[in-house]
């Protein structure tokens, strides 16, 4: 007994379905000249040779999505034509030769008829008789995919990879045509249901952001007052001598939490700021904590609502207030004579209420996207390896 289970085998990538193939990149290309081909050479397409319109160049930054998009370079159709070979067209891969390594992209079949490939990208034609693009995409963007692009870099220098390694990445795949995109389709609407809520993320994040404009520095504001008047700034302190693991206290730094404590340093709600480095970035904490001495925590006095003032404390343009020519610093007395509009306690209750309740609903959201980012890395394991059969 192998274990393996009836209709699969044990190959190179674990455990596959029987009537799957494994292949090369350079054997699913297409049998046609410069299927598989990097971009020019360095003095065949520089800077001067772009125009404002013509041909897209495929750059580093149009890389990063499923498909080619963003802000194009352009060369002319003259241009174009003398840098035939380095084309790329609808349905080809398009591979990250040097710089962030790992990026794969497909050319989407709108916007342009015909690309050019820049110096730092690679182009591949598959046969797509027998071959679904997407499918390809799919496993290079998976972990087995990313770790087989990285892992097989050239780390001299800056790491890179060339033409001779992209044709020996290898993949399973099946047979048939059909199934590949079938796996594609079911992860393609995967990403729909992730860049849903991506979208609706950013929208409710812009109407939280206009919402603390409109209540904290629009029409409806309250009273000049030094902030100095409604708060004390508190200094960290070291944490050699609390920091514990598992510890029932967060150890807060001004760019996150980076331990825990056996004790507090303080245990009333308090909005915090950088004193050195992150400098722009208020955190809000209703729980016991501990800070170290790059960050300030606050002495809130009564009857102050400590969630409004962290509202009010994101307002600020703490950056203007830097007192260091090297890293961002901030003084406690400079935080202490910022002045700046303050409501009403009954007025900043209902306010610091009106934008919990946002950020709450933000949060969820993201919690959801997180999942259904979980989710699909589960399906592409379980998919991307013939696990589970869709056909």
């Amino acid at each position: 007994m192998t274990g393996v289970r009836a209709g699969y085998r044990e190959t190179e990538f674990g455990t596959l379905p029987d009537d799957w193939q494994s292949v090369t990149v350079e054997t699913a290309a297409a049998r046609t000249q410069n299927a598989v081909v990097g971009g020019p050479f360095g003095s065949d397409l520089v800077s001067s040779d772009y125009a404002e319109t013509g041909v897209p160049i495929i750059r580093g930054q149009n890389m990063g999505g499923k498909f080619v998009d963003g802000t194009f370079a352009f060369v002319s159709l003259e241009k174009a034509k003398s840098l035939s070979a380095n084309s790329a067209g609808a349905a080809d891969l398009i591979f990250t030769q040097r710089g962030t390594l790992g990026q794969v992209s497909i050319v989407p079949g709108v916007g342009f008829d015909r690309y050019i490939v820049s110096q730092s990208q690679m182009k591949v034609s598959l046969d797509q008789t027998r071959f679904d693009p997407e499918f390809f995409y799919y496993y290079f963007s998976s972990p087995a995919g990313l770790r087989q692009v990285i892992d097989s870099a050239i780390q001299t220098g800056v790491p890179h990879t060339n033409l001779g390694i992209l044709r020996r990445y290898r993949l399973p795949v099946p047979k048939t045509k059909r199934e590949q995109a079938a796996i594609a389709e079911v992860l393609g609407d995967a990403d729909g249901l992730i860049e849903a809520l991506e979208a609706l993320i950013a929208k409710k994040r812009a109407i939280k952001q206009g919402a603390m404009q409109d209540l904290l520095s629009g029409k409806n504001r309250g009273t000049t007052t030094r902030l100095g008047s409604v708060l004390k700034i508190g200094h960290g302190r070291s944490q050699k001598a609390v920091e514990i693991s598992d510890g029932p206290y967060p150890i807060l730094a001004s760019g996150g939490q980076i331990g825990t404590a056996s004790q507090f340093l303080y245990d009333r709600p308090s909005v915090l700021i950088g004193r050195k480095g992150t400098i722009d970035r208020p955190q809000y904490a209703d729980t016991p904590f501990w800070t170290i001495d790059t960050l300030f925590y606050t002495v809130i006095a009564e009857p102050n609502v400590p969630k409004y003032l962290f509202y009010r404390f994101c307002m600020i343009d703490w950056r203007q207030y830097n007192e260091a020519s090297g890293v961002p610093s901030l003084n406690s007395g400079t935080i202490e004579n910022i002045e700046i509009e303050l409501h009403r306690p009954d007025e900043q209750r209902a306010i610091a209420t009106v934008l919990s309740d946002m950020d709450a609903e933000i949060a969820a959201l993201e919690d959801k996207l997180a999942k259904a980012r979980a989710v699909k890395q589960g399906m592409m394991q379980v998919l991307l390896t013939g696990e589970i059969r869709l056909i």
